[in-house]
């Protein structure tokens, strides 16, 4: 009996641990499959072209924050030590408003480092093409080597030129699309509905731009007569508003940075969507209405994402930890 006692404890520091390794992406479970859309661009008061978005008929994870620079420093030490690619942009470190990654080393053997008041704050300077890369990483397990297909250039997304990348129909991680963010962000979370609030604070009142300890609720990142952090941060910790949280417990999808989303917008055959608005729009970028988009090779200072999932390999590694024990036990 010990020695089963022993190997169950075993097994479960194994599985805790291997659940832990590299990148952990904190999730929210989005549910209410089925669920109804809203018009949103021009014609409800906003900008970009109409669309009706919001209507998922499955169940599916989003990551709870923005793609934070710690992450991200993560992927470059894992594929990056050469870079044909350009996941690394020179101005995460170089301009006042970058994310601050610096880059040290010669090609072949770079090395990236964030700095602990940064490591927390969303990457930025990020294009479609770096979102599809990494999460193209997620999905091959983290492995760290060049930038091949077994890394970065296919899992999810068979890189090709940015617009004819579609999601592998069997892919654990991606980008959301339109429909999976704008559903995250806005819809009330009130069952099978096409309900949704204005803003992905839980309201439909305007969110004030005040960073206040404890926050109050309805609070996000954005510029309104003056910006929310100055220089030198400009976005704050995901997460900070900790009580602005959207419907499904999301944080951040208004303000702080654009979030690239997986859909092509309608007008433009090339641009991919951009949602949520930036530490430097007016609020009006982070109402229910307003779409964006950009060219995928964009990288700017407001430029960040998230990730999404299905279905959920973490539950499937908890079921593991919870079940081979019980098994042991049986036969012992």
């Amino acid at each position: 009996m010990k020695t089963t006692t022993s190997l169950i404890v075993f097994l479960l520091a194994f599985c805790c641990a291997a659940a832990a390794h590299g990148v952990t992406i904190d999730w929210v479970t989005v549910g209410n499959p089925g669920n109804a859309g809203e018009l949103s661009g021009e014609g409800a008061g906003g900008y970009g072209p109409d669309r009706i978005c919001g209507a998922v008929d499955y169940t599916y994870r989003i990551s709870k924050y923005e793609v934070t620079t710690s992450q991200y420093v993560e992927f470059l030490n894992a594929v990056a030590a050469s870079d044909p690619n350009g996941l690394y942009s020179i101005n995460m470190w170089s301009d006042d408003y970058g994310c601050k990654i610096e880059r040290t080393g010669d090609d072949g053997s770079y090395h990236y480092s964030v700095a602990a008041d940064r490591a927390y704050r969303p990457v930025n300077y990020v294009s479609f093409f770096d979102a599809m890369r990494f999460v193209n990483w997620l999905e091959n397990g983290q492995p760290t080597g060049a930038q091949d297909a077994s890394t970065t250039e296919d899992g999810v997304y068979t890189i090709s030129d940015g617009v004819s990348e579609v999601r592998n129909p069997n892919a654990t991680y991606f980008i959301p699309s339109e429909d999976e963010w704008y559903k995250a962000a806005y819809h009330k979370n009130d069952g099978v509905t096409g309900n949704y609030w204005d803003y992905p604070t839980q309201s439909d009142s305007q969110p004030s731009n005040a960073l206040v300890n404890p926050d109050p609720g309805n609070n996000a990142n954005f510029y309104f007569s003056d910006y929310t952090i100055g220089s030198p941060y400009w976005t704050t910790e995901v997460g900070e508003f900790e009580n602005s949280e959207s419907g499904y417990g999301t944080f951040d999808q208004g303000g702080n940075v654009w979030e690239w989303n997986e859909t092509v917008i309608e007008d433009n055959f090339v641009f991919r969507v951009l949602r949520g608005g930036t530490f430097g729009n007016y609020p009006i970028s982070l109402h229910a209405s307003a779409r964006d988009g950009a060219d995928p090779t964009d990288e700017y200072d407001s430029f960040g994402f998230r990730v999404a999932s299905i279905p959920e390999p973490d539950s499937f590694i908890l079921l593991a930890c919870m079940v081979i024990p019980v098994i042991i036990l049986r036969r012992g």
